[in-house]
């Protein structure tokens, strides 16, 4: 039911900038918290930046201040500008949206391919 194909990764140099595109379908979209994740290589997957449908944003604090979220509702469609990458960015990003499940707000199930991102040293 719910879709969701990220787009933009890239190979780049230490200290470059991506935007990752993430299109969404099978919600309300204007409702839901959407969020950013990323998993690197032996790594847990973790949570990278989230944006509510108010606007409201949080950050992974390994990212503030380099990354941000961003949505158009219009579109379907969120966004992840990336600046001043770092190797330690290196890994497969994944957007989703969060669901109540369990007495709590989760991501859901329903995750896509994801994007690579790869930065060089």
């Amino acid at each position: 039911q719910v879709q969701l194909v990220e787009s933009g990764g890239d190979l780049v140099q230490a200290g470059g900038s991506l935007r990752l595109s993430c299109a969404v379908s099978g919600i309300i979209f204007s409702i839901n918290y959407m969020g950013w994740y990323r998993q690197a290589p032996g790594k847990q997957r973790e949570l990278v930046a989230r944006i509510g449908g108010g606007g409201s944003t949080n950050y992974a604090d390994s990212v503030k201040g380099r990354f941000t979220i961003s949505r158009d509702n219009a579109k379907n469609t969120v966004y992840l500008q990336m600046n001043s990458l770092k190797p330690e960015d290196t890994a497969v990003y994944y957007c989703n949206v969060e669901v109540f499940i369990r007495g709590g707000w989760v991501p859901s199930n329903s995750w896509g391919q994801g994007t690579q991102v790869t930065v060089s040293s």
